[in-house]
């Protein structure tokens, strides 16, 4: 059946014909086997290229490792440099705090030292300066009985010369001169007058007997400071000589003052410290404050025997 046309409308003779579509070439495998290489010049190229990327790659690889080993060895070596100064550092720094640790200790020590020695810190002094100590007999101006001690300061080959409280032996600088006798247990020695310092209660006794051993004095370097613990010695006891200790109460020019008891029998003998060293002459009659002590006592001053009744260069005691 014939189609009708509209009217007015000329039918296009020319067949319509459809465009066909191109496809977009394949992805993956396809695309990269396309650009590899297919002769055997782009395959030497292609691992040539390949080599030379690599041969980089540990090129870069190797100058790091040798950078980092630099590193390393520049640290190693610097260690090495240092730890022997270090080391010494460090044993300085140990001995410091172990000196600091020792005088710690011993200020400790020091402190319980003032209190109250003990009876076996007290026979040990004594045993220690006894064969240095004499007990002194002689009379006084009235033909009475006069003691008090003595104490070695200086020996030769011939003699031996004692420190004594000038009040014991004052009778013997007039006429008629008793005799002074200087004695430890059954040992008796006559012994002489040879100088004397009255005002600072002082005199020297030579005996005719060599190399007794003598007392060692306290330097100057430290000095005595109050409440340092003081003794003193007797050559009267049946242990070779007798002891008592107080503490000081004062320290001057003129005198030590101290509250160990001296007696009779102990004055003109050593003052001593804790360490059995002679740092004043006890008395009963110095008084350089013009009134006679009671229950302190002025010891006199150790190195005061060197104005008039010793000699003393380099500070070695001799007789005058």
């Amino acid at each position: 059946m014939a189609t009708e046309q509209p009217s007015g409308t000329v039918a296009d003779p020319t067949p319509t014909r459809t465009t066909p579509r191109v496809s977009a070439p394949p992805e993956g495998p396809l695309r990269w086997r396309r650009r590899m290489p297919t002769s055997a010049l782009g395959l030497a190229l292609l691992l040539f290229a390949m080599s030379v990327a690599s041969a980089f790659t540990g090129a870069v690889l190797y100058a790091y490792y040798e950078y980092r080993l630099g590193q390393t060895d520049d640290k190693v070596e610097a260690f090495q440099a240092n730890f022997g100064s270090a080391v010494e550092e460090a044993v300085e720094r140990i001995d410091e705090e172990r000196d600091v640790a020792v005088g710690q200790v011993q200020s400790q020590l020091d402190d319980l030292e003032r209190f109250s020695a003990s009876g076996e810190t007290l026979s040990g002094l004594l045993e220690e300066v006894s064969p240095s100590v004499f007990f002194v007999s002689t009379l006084d101006d009235a033909g009475q009985p006069s003691v008090g001690a003595a104490f070695v300061v200086f020996s030769d080959g011939e003699q031996s010369f004692l420190l004594t409280s000038f009040k014991t032996v004052q009778a013997a600088t007039t006429q008629p001169v008793p005799e002074i006798r200087v004695s430890k247990g059954d040992d008796r020695l006559s012994a002489t007058l040879t100088s004397w310092d009255p005002p600072n209660d002082l005199a020297l006794l030579a005996v005719d007997r060599p190399s007794i051993p003598a007392l060692g004095w306290a330097p100057t370097d430290p000095a005595i400071q109050i409440g340092d613990r003081v003794f003193v010695v007797s050559g009267l006891g049946a242990a070779g000589g007798s002891i008592s200790q107080g503490f000081v109460a004062g320290v001057s020019a003129e005198g030590i003052q101290h509250d160990s008891p001296v007696g009779a029998a102990f004055q003109g003998g050593p003052l001593l410290n804790s360490s059995g060293q002679v740092v004043g002459v006890a008395s009963r009659a110095y008084s350089p404050l013009g009134f006679a002590p009671e229950a302190v006592f002025f010891g006199v001053p150790v190195r005061t025997s060197c104005a008039k009744v010793l000699r003393c260069p380099d500070g070695q005691a001799q007789p005058g």
